[in-house]
């Protein structure tokens, strides 16, 4: 049992002793840890203030000393640098572009307000001559309207004399013949007539009268053209309006005279006769007579003197 005792106690001297150990070895192992890692920052830090010592510090000095005098051989060759040039906004010296500036900026003024004075008064001027014109042409206008009327009044009975007179055919009122020549085919609109050249029977509204090429075709009674038109049967045609629903329509015209609108007399040349269509290539040059009376064919050989 003594034994066992002692064997006990020796294993706890042991252990205790070993205890310390390892915490004494891991104490010191911090410390020199923590004085190695101080040790390294320390080694990071440099002293600016420090000067430096030895030929390395010369050699930086000669190299500023250079390098001053490189900058200032290159201000002194740059075109734009200028050595005795002092700041502008400077104490001592005074701002010479701004009273520049202002100086023109008066200068300015000044113009432009003589410049105004002496557009005012010309407008002044310009108003007054526009003023005085005006009042001439309203003179002008005045005496116009006057010398009108009075010449309206002297010629007003001119004016009705010259009036175109009111188209007014009747039944019983004859026409005359636009050509002298025979009648190659009649009117007929109760029965067929028979056309050479289609070599066929139709019914014709109008009369064919055989005229020479060239021949002049002058108007059958007084009226007022209203239309000129091309046909393919009766070629260049015109339509005469004669009055109370009467009109005249002459076909195979060339070099027609006259226009739609025109007021025509009776005897008045139209145009000339055409070479026939080929409608017409048989029966050769003709004149193509056609008396309407309200839209409806009526036989001119009836009016015809």
């Amino acid at each position: 049992m003594r034994r066992n005792r002692s064997t006990m106690k020796k294993e706890r001297i042991i252990m205790l002793a070993s205890s310390v150990f390892v915490l004494t070895a891991l104490t010191m192992t911090g410390f020199y840890v923590k004085e190695k890692n101080n040790a390294e920052k320390d080694g990071y830090v440099v002293d600016m203030s420090a000067p430096k010592q030895g030929n390395g510090g010369e050699t930086q000095k000669n190299a500023d000393v250079q390098t001053q005098e490189t900058n200032a051989d290159n201000l002194e060759n740059d075109l734009d640098y200028d050595p005795n040039f002092q700041e502008a906004s400077s104490g001592s010296v005074s701002n010479t572009w701004e009273e520049g500036t202002e100086k023109k900026s008066e200068a300015a003024n000044k113009e432009r307000s003589e410049e105004a004075v002496v557009g005012d008064a010309a407008a002044e001027e310009t108003e007054e001559a526009k003023e005085a014109e005006g009042a001439k042409e309203t003179e002008g206008s005045k005496e116009a309207e006057e010398s009108g009327e009075s010449e309206g009044a002297e010629s007003g009975e001119d004016v009705q004399e010259t009036a175109a007179p009111a188209l007014s055919f009747q039944e019983r009122d004859a026409l005359s013949w636009p050509v002298a020549g025979n009648v190659l085919i009649n009117y007929s609109m109760d029965k067929t007539v028979y056309f050479p050249t289609l070599q066929q029977y139709k019914y014709n509204p109008a009369i064919i009268i055989s005229a020479a090429e060239g021949e002049n075709i002058t108007a059958s009674a007084d009226g007022e053209v209203v239309s000129v038109f091309e046909d393919a049967q009766i070629g260049h045609a015109v339509t005469v309006d004669i009055g109370n629903g009467y009109e005249l329509t002459y076909g195979q015209l060339d070099d027609i005279m006259v226009l739609k609108g025109d007021v025509i007399s009776a005897g008045d040349v139209i145009g000339r006769v055409a070479a026939p269509t080929k409608y017409y290539s048989t029966e050769g040059p003709n004149v193509y007579f056609k008396l309407t009376k309200d839209g409806e064919a009526v036989n001119p050989l009836s009016r015809l003197e």
